[in-house]
C-alpha cells in the first residue's frame, strides 16, 4: 500500500472537528447522490449506493443527510448535476498524483485545483501523464482484533484476494476490480467488520524524496484534501 493516501485519510477523518464536519458530509453526500443517480435509490439492488452509504455512516453522517442525498440522485429533490472527475498531476519531486473529485462545475473545479497545484510547486498533467503508473484495484479494510490476523488473511486468500497489507490494526484486502463485489459480500457474510471499501488506485512504482520535499508533499496533500470537491488523492510516494 506504499504511496497510497486513501487509508491514512480515512483514519485521520475519524477524528474530524466540527469545523470540518460539514465539508466531510458534503463530500460523502455527493458520492451517495452519484451512486443513486447511476443505479437507483435502493440499497438492496444498488451495490455502489450501498458502499457510498456505508462510508457516509462510518463518518457519522446523519440519516436525514443520507436520505436527502439519495433523493437528489433519484431526482426527487432538484439540484445541480454532479459529475466525477479524475485529474492527473505532477507534484514536488516528480511525484505522480491522481486527484478524484465530484463537482457541479468542472470549469470552476479544474481552475481551483490548477491554482492549488501551481502555488505548491506542482502542475496539472495531461491525460496519461500519471495514470500509466497506477492500477485500479478493489480495496477492503478489515478491523483486526484479538490476534486473528493469520486467520483473516487466510480467509481473504481463499476468497480470491489478490494481496493483503497490514497497517496498524487494519488489514487491507486487495482484489481485482471484477472480483471486488463478490469478495466484499463473502467477507461481510463471514462476520468480519469492514471499516471501508471501494475501488482505488495503487502505484506500480514508487519514489523516495528528501525531508524537505516530503514536507512540501504533505502540505500539498492537506490543501487538496481540504478542497470541497476533492474526495481521494492517490500518489506514488514510497
Amino acid at each position: 500500500m506504499s504511496g497510497h493516501s486513501h487509508w491514512a485519510g480515512i483514519k485521520q477523518r475519524k477524528g474530524i472537528n466540527d469545523a470540518k464536519r460539514g465539508k466531510i458530509f458534503t463530500k460523502f453526500g455527493k458520492l451517495v447522490t452519484i451512486a443513486a443517480r447511476d443505479g437507483g435509490g435502493k440499497i438492496e439492488t444498488n451495490f455502489q449506493l450501498r458502499m457510498a452509504v456505508d462510508r457516509a455512516r462510518e463518518m457519522n453522517m446523519p440519516k436525514e443527510n443520507i436520505e436527502r442525498a439519495i433523493k437528489r440522485g433519484t431526482g426527487e429533490i432538484k439540484g445541480a448535476m454532479i459529475e466525477e472527475v479524475l485529474y492527473e498531476a505532477i507534484g514536488p519531486g516528480e511525484l505522480m498524483l491522481l486527484i478524484s473529485c465530484t463537482t457541479d462545475n468542472k470549469n470552476r473545479t479544474v481552475s481551483e485545483i490548477k491554482t492549488i497545484l501551481t502555488k505548491n510547486n506542482s502542475k496539472l498533467g495531461e491525460k496519461g501523464s500519471a495514470m500509466w503508473n497506477f492500477e485500479q484495484v478493489g480495496s477492503i479494510g478489515i478491523e483486526i482484533k484479538d490476534g486473528n490476523l493469520d486467520e483473516t488473511e487466510m480467509l481473504a486468500i481463499e476468497l480470491g484476494a489478490k494481496d493483503t497489507a497490514l497497517e496498524d490494526d487494519l488489514l487491507n484486502i486487495i482484489t481485482e476490480p471484477k472480483d471486488f463485489a463478490g469478495i466484499r459480500q463473502n467477507i461481510e457474510n463471514s462476520g468480519l467488520k469492514i471499516l471501508d471499501s471501494g475501488l482505488i488506485y495503487l502505484p506500480k512504482t514508487t519514489i523516495t524524496v528528501n525531508e524537505k520535499t516530503r514536507l512540501s508533499i504533505e502540505n500539498l496533500m492537506e490543501i487538496l484534501d481540504d478542497h470541497d470537491d476533492v474526495n481521494e488523492i492517490y500518489n506514488n510516494l514510497a
